[in-house]
Order: C-alpha cells, then sequence, then structure tokens
C-alpha cells in the first residue's frame, strides 16, 4: 500500500543571496548579479532569458516607455544576437513565464497589456517598499511563529 506524502506548499518564498559590491560591471551584469542576488537566477544557470528581460524593461524604463510580451520578445532576442548569446528560453510562452516571476517580485506591473518597472518607481525604491518591508517583512514574521510554536 503506497504512502501518499502531503506536499508543503509556501504561500511566499524569496531567495538573497550576498555577492561582491556592485563595481564597474556593464548594465546587463549587474542586472543579472540582480537576478541572481534575489533568486531569480540560479548560479549557473545557463537559461538566463529573465536577465535579458529585466535589463530590456530597465533600458524601457529611462525611455518611458512600456512594451507588451512581443515586443520584450523582440528586444530579447536583438540583445543576445548583438552579445553572441545562445537563443535559450526566448519563446513567447517563456518570455511570459518570466515576466510573471518578475512581477510575483513586484519588480515588474502589467498595464493594459504592456510591462514595465512597477510605478516606473527606482529598482532601489522597490526593494523597499514592497520587498524589504512588506514581502520579506511577511516572510520573517511567519517564521518567527514557528519558532514561537516551538518554544511553547
Amino acid at each position: 500500500m503506497a504512502t501518499t506524502i502531503s506536499r508543503d506548499t509556501p504561500l511566499a518564498e524569496i531567495t538573497l543571496r550576498k555577492y561582491e559590491k556592485p563595481g564597474k560591471l556593464d548594465q546587463r551584469e549587474l542586472v543579472r548579479k540582480l537576478c541572481l542576488s534575489t533568486g531569480l537566477l540560479q548560479p549557473g544557470d545557463s537559461r538566463d532569458v529573465v536577465v535579458d528581460i529585466l535589463h530590456v524593461l530597465v533600458a524601457m524604463q529611462k525611455q518611458k516607455k512600456m512594451l507588451n510580451s512581443e515586443e520584450i520578445r523582440y528586444e530579447v532576442t536583438k540583445n543576445r544576437k548583438r552579445r553572441k548569446l545562445p537563443m535559450l528560453g526566448i519563446a513567447s510562452s517563456n518570455v511570459r513565464r518570466q515576466l510573471l516571476r518578475l512581477r510575483d517580485m513586484f519588480l515588474v506591473e502589467k498595464v493594459a497589456n504592456n510591462y514595465r518597472i512597477n510605478e516606473n518607481a527606482s529598482l532601489k525604491d522597490i526593494f523597499t517598499e514592497k520587498i524589504e518591508k512588506y514581502y520579506l517583512t511577511s516572510i520573517k514574521d511567519r517564521v518567527k511563529e514557528y519558532f514561537q510554536a516551538l518554544d511553547e
């Protein structure tokens, strides 16, 4: 008789990693380190299209432009060709999935089928207001409840 094991599905999760200080990295490498630092990209992962998607959105923010997912895919493809990177993960469905991951982390928002950096705010402000003060605090508080429950 097989035993069913329940799956524990987290309500929220975040991975944070500490790397060296930013220094003099180019824009894409800065975005890559940010993705690594926040768990959007795993160390050694060759499928790094999320880096290019966020990189495109950061560039568009400076121009005050919003793009739909196909326009983002086009820009990502163009950037990857220019950098001679493999064309991995650039299918429309994967671009939309990565955009959803960026939305789930509050970095990106969707406005009438177009995407932009959340509220056109600075990434530092988004981290402080949405991730650090809200998301991280709620996760930390819940973990603290488990510690307290075990102490009782």
